[in-house]
This record gives C-alpha cells, structure tokens and sequence, in this order.
C-alpha cells in the first residue's frame, strides 16, 4: 500500500475544509479512498462531512494520481485540493530566449487543458485562487531536438504563495522539459463536479525525466491518405502522453503523395487526386505544430523496395505492378529502384533535397524494409551488372547488390542535408547480425526491429554494438487484427493488440544487459486498412500505454496502471479525440471491480 489509510481519512477533511460550500443540493454519491481504490457509496445528507467527488479522490489514491506518464523521480502529489480561477491563470516566462515563441505556446496550450478539466455542459465557479505559472528555462536559446541527447528533465513545485494565490513553479534545461513539466500541471489539475470548482494539487514536488529519448508513433500516409486535421489532432495527444517523434512514412509503391518540387511528376502521377498531396506549406505546418508540443518529425523515404506509383515513366524500377503480385513482393503493386541506374541517385539526391528542405530533422529513414531478390532477379540488365561485378545470382550476390544502392543512396542523404545525420533502417536480410558490419557501420546506423521482441536478431545485433529502435509487431503493429485484404480471414499479424500487451512491451526487458543501446520504441500504423477516419481508435489509447512504458519502464504491471489508464483514455476524449473505450464508465466509477 502507498500510504496509510489514515492518511486518507485527513485528506478527505482537508479537502472538505477547502471545498465546503452552504446551500448546495446534497449529492446522490461521494467517493472515499481505501487501499489504493476510491470506493463508491451514497452520501448521507445529514452527515457534516461534505461529500469527496471521484476525481478528486483519484487525485490521491495511488503515488502518482491521475498522472499519465507516471514520473520517474522524487513524487509528492502533496495533500491539499484548492479551488481556482479558471479565468485568473497567469504564466510568466522569467528568461527570454529564441524559444519565446515555443513558450507562448506551450502556455496557451496549457491554459486550454486546464480549461479541458471542465466537463462538456458544466459551468465551475469562478470563485478559488489565482495561479501564477513561473516557468524557469535555464537555455531559452535550444529550440531543436536533437537524435538521443536532448534533456527532456523537468522539475514542477505547486505551493501556496498567499491566501489568494498558488505559485506553480517549473523548472527545466531546455524548452522541451518545460513544455513536459506544462503537461504534468495540466493533468494536476480537475474537477469536483459535486461543487461545480476546479481543483489543483498542491505542496507538489515532481522531478521526472524519460527513461528513452525515441517515443514514436508511425504514421504511414501512403497506403491511404490522412487529412492535415487528422495528423495535427494525433499530434495533440501525442504530446498529451509526451510522446515525442512522429514518423512520417510519407510514400510507399501505392502512392506518392509528398510534394517533390524538385521531381515534380512522381507527384503528379503518384498521388491519388490532386487534392491527396503533402504540399510544402502542409509539411511546415505540421513540422513547426509538432515542435511547439515538444515533438520530433522523422521523415522516410522508403527504398529500394516500397516504391511504384509516381515512377512508372521514369525507367528506374524493376517489376512495378507485376503479376502474380505473390512472386515479387508481400503486397500489391510490387515496384523496387534499379540500383544499377546512374539516373536514380540523382533522382534520390533531389527526393532528398526536397525533404531537407521542410524536415528540419537531424535524424533521417531510409526505409529498407522487404527488399525481394526475385523482384531484382526479373532483370536481364541487372543480372548481367551482377555477373560483370562477379556477384553471384543468389542471396549473398543479391546482399552485395543492395549493398551497393545502399552505399550511395547514403552518400546522397548526405549531400542533401548538407551533414553527416544519424539513419535509421528497418531490420531485413541487410541488417542480419551475421552479416550486418559488413554492409552498414554502427556509428552511422540505428535498426529499426519490426519482427518480433524474441527474435534472435535483437540480442545478435546488441551485441555487435547497435543502437535500436523497438517496434516489434507482435505488440507494436497497431494494424493487427483485423479482417484480411488479401485473401480471406484476418490479417497477417493477428490478433488484435491490446494495451496491456502494449504496456508489458518491455524494452529493458528484452535488451537485458544491453537495455542502453536500446534508444526508444515506435508504434507503427501501416495504413491499408486505416485512414483518417479511424485513426484515432487505431491509436488511442493504446499509444499512451506505449508512452508510460517508454518514459518510465515501469516495474510494475499494466494492473497497477489501469485506473489511470481509463482516465487517461477521458482525459483524451475530451480533446475531441475519438479514443477506443476500454472498459464500461461502472469500472472508472468502481475502482479494482473488473479486474480479479
């Protein structure tokens, strides 16, 4: 147990001292906390005691509240609710710096989630204290994320300043760690819908940190086309679980919809309608959106394999849209870059250009997932380049062959970021442990795991020295379970993953002694079957399941989490994001009564 009950029992008069208020009508239920779940029973008019409403008994029921990711460090959630102000919440940035803009709005953002804490129809009192945000950003001057070394620390105080005034204090190195320790005031604050006032935390002292600096969602836009609103909103919740990079797997063999100035007809022929494109100024929109909520955006172009549509005309792919699709490739239409093709590294060069020129990124994808040898094998030219190469027409010839796009397909990245940038590539047949230092230097590569957390490649890469990004399937495909599109029955990667197996989903666990070299995990939505319109339940909540495990790397279980769980997933749902409901609302009301 995290306190005494006893403890409780003072809370509950404390909190009714601060909140009574005469001549209301008596409620129907309050609410008490006993061993760590707040009990449900029916308020008795003619007691004293003012009733406790549910989410301020959650507030103090378990160490860390209602708090959505628990923070690693010293947590005190104090003792005390005070009733505020909605409309007198001040913040003050007390150093400026070039972030000033980042700052402002990181402020509004949180005035707005503050705001938020109000249920749909209710109206609180505008009775309660003034708030005074004092935000402390030691380097006012970072405004870019860099790939693993970002300090994303924060430190938060919440105290009384006089009779009239709470001070909120946050602390942090950098922006990043402000805008964090933002969100965390935010979820401190809720509620009491027996009084109509709203509540927050106070005699607080939280110092977090993440336990890795890669907390992703990819989105994948090529397979089916995601509005600009869709992915802005994503991004909203994203930072509401500090979740930090968005990949952006932005083309794929069925469309092209980035808009390549550069290469202006694989857009034009690639996307599905012209109204399906990412245009430069979307990018930027998206890009600078993500910033200001603490987030990265990565973008993939995805090569030699995954490309098609927009290409047809070029005479740079092999076996685009071949028949039968099975023969050549996992799904259709086939299509992979002719590596042998002088031409195609200066198409890739100016793909590149374009994408440096609105990815601010210092971190890049290359793709390279699902590379067919049959698909390179269809081609007289490319089998006679082999043979010229003394590349035998087999699995290791063909490795030799990737090798070589690979190679100068990464010299381009380079000239077209105008710097040396860490890459990241999927795990395949190129990245085998067995292999893999033969082909793609550790101090210039990051895996990306996309099979399962078990697989012997993770263990055998570790040990070779390279950093991982995890996004095993088996617990982070968030296209799993779902009716089959080619052929009959359910998907491939079924069944359908819920977020308790996404919660135990446990880097540290897997990497073991080597759990450092682990940089972060990635929830990956590969789209054939999803699009802006089921976006949200595809995501949510399961990805800030995904969030808590990747911040904190609990030791705990997924049991522990689940209460905050489901007021995570409302917390959510009042963002106007249309998160999957988990549980009936009985279970968020009957604490510990649906689960043995």
């Amino acid at each position: 147990m995290w306190r005494h009950n006893s403890f409780y029992y003072v809370l509950h008069l404390l909190l009714a001292l601060q909140c009574v208020n005469t001549a209301e009508e008596s409620p129907a239920w309050q609410w008490a906390c006993d061993d760590g779940k707040c009990i449900k029973s029916k308020h008795n008019p003619q007691s004293s005691e003012p009733a406790l409403s549910l989410e301020a008994c959650k507030m103090f029921c378990n160490e860390y509240g209602v708090l959505w990711p628990a923070p690693t460090g010293v947590t005190d959630l104090g003792r005390f609710l005070s009733k505020i102000n909605i409309n007198n919440i001040e913040l003050q940035i007390m150093k400026r710096g070039k972030s000033d803009d980042m700052m402002r709005s990181a402020g509004r953002r949180f005035r707005y989630l503050a705001k938020l804490a109000v249920p749909y129809g209710r109206s609180p009192k505008h009775a309660g204290k003034s708030v005074d945000v004092y935000v402390h950003n030691r380097n006012p001057d970072v405004t870019e994320f860099t790939p693993t070394d970002t300090d994303e620390s924060y430190s938060l105080r919440i105290s009384p300043d006089t009779n009239q005034r709470i001070n909120a204090t946050v602390i942090a190195n950098n922006f990043f760690g402000i805008r964090h320790g933002l969100e965390t005031l935010s979820q401190l604050i809720v509620f009491d819908d027996i009084k109509d006032h709203l509540l927050i935390a106070r005699d607080v002292s939280i110092d977090d940190k993440p336990a890795y600096p890669y907390r992703g969602i990819l989105l994948d836009t090529a397979r089916n086309y995601y509005s600009l609103e869709s992915i802005l909103s994503t991004i909203d919740a994203m930072a509401a679980v500090k979740l930090n990079t968005f990949h952006w797997h932005i083309t794929d063999s069925q469309s092209f919809p980035f808009q390549s100035t550069k290469r202006p007809h694989l857009t034009k022929y690639g996307a599905y309608s012209p109204s399906k494109v990412y245009t430069k100024e979307n990018i930027r929109e998206v890009v600078n959106y993500a910033i200001k909520r603490g987030i990265r955006v990565l973008p993939e172009f995805d090569a030699p394999a995954h490309v098609g549509e927009g290409w047809q005309d070029t005479d740079l792919t092999v076996c685009f849209n071949a028949q039968p699709w099975q023969s050549f490739c996992v799904e259709p239409p086939c299509g992979q870059l002719n590596p042998i093709k002088d031409e195609l590294y200066d198409y890739l060069e100016d793909i590149y250009s374009d994408m440096a020129e609105v990815f601010p990124t210092d971190i890049f994808h290359m793709g390279g997932d699902e590379v067919s040898e049959k698909c390179w094998n269809t081609s007289t030219e490319i089998q006679q380049f082999m043979k010229q190469n003394r590349w035998d027409l087999d699995n290791a010839g063909f490795l030799d062959l990737w090798n070589y796009f690979q190679t100068k397909a990464q010299d381009r990245v380079y000239k077209a970021f105008g710097k040396k940038l860490p890459l990241i590539m999927w795990t395949s047949t190129l990245t085998n442990y067995v292999h893999v230092d033969k082909y793609l230097n550790k101090d210039d590569y990051i895996i990306q795991v996309w099979t399962t957390g078990s697989d012997p490649q993770v263990k055998g890469l570790l040990q070779k020295g390279y950093k991982l990004i995890m996004s095993n399937y088996d617990a982070l495909y968030f296209d799993c379970g779902f009716g089959a599109w080619v052929g009959s029955g359910n998907n491939w990667c079924s069944p359908y993953i819920g977020w308790q197996k996404v919660y135990e989903n446990s880097p540290k666990v897997m990497a073991q002694e080597y759990y450092e070299q682990i940089i972060g995990g990635e929830a990956a939505l590969w789209s054939e079957q999803s699009d802006s319109v089921t976006l949200d339940g595809r995501l949510w909540p399961r990805a800030a399941a995904l969030a808590e495990r990747l911040w904190a790397e609990p030791a705990s279980g997924w049991q522990d989490a689940e209460r905050r769980m489901l007021h995570t997933r409302e917390r959510l749902v009042r963002m106007g994001i249309k998160a999957e409901s988990i549980e009936p609302e009985w279970c968020y009301q009957n604490d510990g009564n649906c689960y043995a």
